[in-house]
């Protein structure tokens, strides 16, 4: 709490009876189990934190000691009655948070009480299952507001009456209501800048006029129509959020306006100019009958012509994903000269044309992925194509091939995403028979590329140098099961740049693979491939993370704790390894390693005569089992044959005493002959 009060003096920390902590000019009871405010706190409080307690009214003696008073919060008590008198002393409140209680029951003296608070700015009522009318009387007479909060309600209708009185309010929050119908109740908010109407079920946006709003969230409805009013006011609006809606077309936005910011993911738009059966609904027009008491005003819409008026030139982002548009209308992107970014994702396009037509000089990322792509056009010279590009996502199309010139111009492109096409990189190895070579992407010489994704390209022996100056910092190569080839020398001019590794699903089972050359690698996955040998070569990189999930490893190296790589390891997964139980010793190394984490441990199991154990807690028969397995069988054999040798000497010894004196007889009788000299 200290630090978020910035660098000014020494905070001077102080501790209440209750529990309470004072720093500087706030005192913080949260979480106390209060039942009532304290009233032995300094008196020249500024701030006063009673969250999460257990007070279910606020008295009129309540805040008398704290005259001082800014900013009060009282979210998630069991707060139901504020008496009519509990502000007289505190007029001077700014901040008034009372979120998260049940102020429906007494709604009428809390009116009362805050009526008393001329200078309040900020009020948050939600959470505290209000109707339309309760949220008008409470609010009635607090002119002076700039920002309310009354998400989390229970309205249902707006009209002009609710918000009649708040001519100084600029923030408006109405989210996670039930609101299906707005009558004119913005229309005497002349101030209001921002306004969230998300989560709710507003069908339809007519005649939009709200020409000062700045931000306007309407996600999350049940939209199928926006209509802006037609005129040539300017609009301050900068931010439209209509995602998550089920709009029809595309908006229809106002003609002179500050736009920046489009959201319109997760809806059921398209152009219906061109239909993929060849028709056409380019002259087609939809009339709205708009009905105001005893006034009938028929507004006609065609349903693409509109766009043409509106001025699009500050539109920086526009998102236009999970939606169903296969083709976009001809200079349709012209219009949008300051675009940044354009996310397309998850659309139906089958082409997407790039010309001087749609200079998109300004874009830097372009989503076109998950699409039904199969053709990328681009023309031939088109020097200001996508110059200032930088994200290029293309994966999960129908793509073979790209442009030679798509790259030409892009000087700052860093990223691309081609994951889950069918394509292959340059130079193709000469296959014989064929007089030409298969179509493939040539990614050679683009200094500024550093991420790489090529997952379940379908790529086959990777050779030659595909990858030659380029700077690539990550490469993903996963899912591609014929694209090693046995060795990795076609990855040596990543040698020095790359970081970032995945072979994850690539068939791999040699142990020959030398990772030595990559010192620079710190994240390597090889995951879900058939090894039944740790690697070598490892063992000398300084990895901060390493994958080895789902292969066929009995051990890993009993010495691997004694290794660079254990001393800058970070993080190692290991699970799904038919790992041999009587051969742990490297597991119980890696528990040694400070810093170390092993996030799938609890998934991790060895093998023992066909059962399936836990290395954590090996039952006791399995380990003196294990233990007999592994003892030295030298040793094991010596012991085993001492008894039997030391059995034998003394049997041996037991005869020669008991034959001695016989023995000695039948040497003198055989040998008593003396010999001459």
């Amino acid at each position: 709490l200290a630090v978020g009060w910035g660098s000014g003096a020494l905070a001077a920390w102080a501790t209440f009876p209750g529990g309470c902590e004072l720093v500087q000019s706030t005192v913080d009871c949260t979480g106390r189990w209060l039942s009532s405010v304290p009233g032995n706190l300094r008196g020249d409080t500024e701030e006063l934190l009673l969250d999460d307690n257990t007070i279910q009214v606020l008295g009129n003696a309540s805040l008398l000691m704290y005259q001082q008073l800014r900013r009060l919060s009282l979210t998630k008590n069991r707060l139901e009655l504020i008496q009519p008198g509990a502000f007289l002393r505190s007029q001077g409140l700014h901040v008034l948070s009372l979120a998260d209680n049940v102020l429906f029951t007494n709604y009428s003296l809390t009116a009362a009480a805050l009526s008393a608070l001329p200078a309040l700015r900020t009020l948050d009522l939600a959470g505290n299952r209000l109707t339309e009318d309760m949220v008008s009387v409470l609010i009635w007479n607090l002119s002076s507001l700039e920002s309310l909060s009354v998400a989390r309600n229970i309205i249902m209708r707006l009209d002009s009456s609710v918000f009649a009185n708040l001519t100084q309010l600029l923030e408006l929050n109405l989210e996670k209501n039930y609101i299906f119908e707005i009558d004119q109740a913005f229309e005497g908010l002349q101030r209001l800048q921002r306004l969230n109407i998300a989560y709710n079920y507003l069908p339809c946006v007519l005649e939009f006029s709200l020409t000062q709003l700045r931000v306007l969230n309407v996600s999350n409805n049940v939209i199928e129509w926006f209509l802006a009013l037609e005129s040539d006011d300017l609009f301050e609006l900068e931010v439209l959020d209509l995602s998550h809606n089920r709009l029809l077309f595309f908006p229809v936005l106002p003609r002179q306006s500050k736009l920046h910011t489009l959201l319109l993911k997760d809806n059921e738009m398209s152009f219906y100019q061109r239909l993929p059966n060849g028709t056409s609904l380019a002259n087609v027009t939809v009339q709205f009958l708009l009905i105001d008491g005893n006034s009938t005003n028929i507004t006609t819409v065609s349903l693409w012509d509109e766009i043409c008026h509106s001025n699009l030139s500050s539109l920086q982002l526009l998102d236009m994903s999970q939606n169903q548009v296969w083709y976009l209308p001809e200079g349709f992107l012209a219009q949008m000269p300051s675009l940044t970014h354009l996310k397309l994702n998850q659309n139906c396009l089958e082409t997407f044309h790039l010309s001087e037509g749609d200079p998109l000089a300004m874009l830097t990322e372009l989503d076109l992925s998950q699409n039904q792509l199969a053709e990328l056009g681009a023309e031939v010279g088109a020097r200001d194509v996508l110059p200032n590009l930088q994200l290029f996502n293309l994966s999960t199309n129908r793509l073979r091939v790209l442009p030679p010139e798509v790259f030409t111009y892009t000087r700052k492109i860093a990223t691309v995403d081609l994951s889950r096409n069918r394509v292959d990189l340059c130079p193709q190895p000469a296959v014989a028979g064929e007089e030409e070579s298969p179509p493939c992407v040539d990614i050679r010489g683009i200094e500024t590329l550093t991420h790489l994704s090529l997952a379940g390209c379908g790529l086959r022996g990777l050779g030659g140098h595909p990858f030659q100056g380029t700077s690539l910092m990550y490469l993903d190569l996963s899912d591609n099961h014929q694209a090693l080839s046995g060795d990795l020398e076609w990855l040596q001019d990543l040698a020095l740049t790359l970081r970032v590794l995945s072979l994850r699903n690539t068939s791999l089972s040699t142990t020959t693979v030398d990772f030595s050359a990559f010192n620079g690698l710190v994240r390597l996955d090889l995951s879900g491939n058939s090894l039944t040998v740790f690697p070598t070569s490892l063992s000398v990189l300084e990895l901060h993370s390493l994958d080895l999930r789902d292969n066929c490893l009995p051990a890993l190296l009993m010495d691997v704790t004694r290794t660079p790589l254990a001393k800058s390891l970070q993080e190692i997964y290991l699970s799904r390894n038919p790992y041999n139980c009587c051969t742990l010793g490297w597991w119980d190394a890696l528990q040694q390693l400070e810093g170390l984490q092993i996030p799938d441990w609890q998934e991790v199991t060895c093998s023992y005569a066909s059962r399936t154990l836990s290395p954590r807690a090996l039952p006791e028969p399995v380990l003196r089992s294990c233990r007999w397995q592994t003892a030295d069988l030298a040793l094991l054999y010596l012991v085993l044959a001492l008894p039997t040798c030391l059995t034998l000497l003394v049997a041996f010894a037991v005869v020669f005493l008991m034959l001695k004196q016989k023995l000695l007889k039948m040497v003198k009788s055989r040998c008593g002959v003396s010999n001459p000299y």
